[in-house]
């Protein structure tokens, strides 16, 4: 998937999807379940959640043309409720990208340092949350519910991702990319381009990731 020249509507609905099913399964969390470690290396669902709305309030903020001001990418102080925190964002981004010209304008992301076309940014935000919408059902030893037309949206921007060691690992957004089998599903395909190992958390060692109850 050639993400410059997308159809335009098609990513802000494909996002829409994506965004809604993350909001699911946030919402099939306990209050034991805050604590539980995640595939996101040192943040525990709680964490991963704060950092979540942060890039919604992010990226709702670019869609208006305040992008560039790095309060709107801060994480939530208050991660008290982390379910309302988190649907108040959903809510947030959904609105920005659903404005007729969303696609159209220039977005300024603080965090990654660029300037980019709408439909760029959108095909960022996309591949984030289905991958994150893959963390959080991972925390919970779930599975993500996601349409085929999603998750090959999805890959198509995770292939654009540059591979550069300089570039993946600690304190940039991926980890370095991971070696894709053969016949793997695009949702696998993705994780591993994206530095996540699908392996870990679904295999029967996947309990032994988990705190106790």
């Amino acid at each position: 998937m050639d993400i410059t020249g997308a159809n335009e509507p098609d990513l802000v609905r494909l996002d829409r999807i994506a965004v809604h099913e993350s909001v699911r399964l946030v919402q099939l969390a306990e209050e034991k379940d805050w604590d539980r470690d995640t595939p996101c290396a040192e943040w525990t669902l709680r964490q991963l959640v704060a950092h979540m709305a942060a890039q919604h309030h992010g990226f709702a903020a670019a869609a208006r043309g305040a992008g560039s001001e790095p309060a709107h990418w801060r994480e939530p102080e208050d991660m008290r409720d982390p379910l309302r925190t988190y649907r108040a964002a959903a809510r947030a981004v959904l609105d920005a990208f659903a404005q007729p010209d969303a696609v159209e304008r220039e977005f300024e992301l603080a965090e990654l340092g660029m300037v980019v076309p709408g439909r760029i940014a959108l095909g960022f935000h996309l591949v984030d949350y289905v991958v994150h919408a893959w963390d959080v059902a991972a925390a919970l030893g779930r599975t993500p519910e996601l349409p085929a037309d999603v998750l090959e949206a999805a890959l198509g921007v995770a292939m654009l991702v540059p591979a550069d060691p300089a570039r993946r690992g600690p304190g940039f957004a991926f980890a370095p990319p991971l070696g894709v089998p053969p016949g793997a599903g695009p949702l696998d395909a993705t994780l591993r381009l994206l530095g996540r190992d699908p392996d870990q958390w679904f295999l029967p060692n996947y309990q032994h990731t988990l705190p106790s109850a």
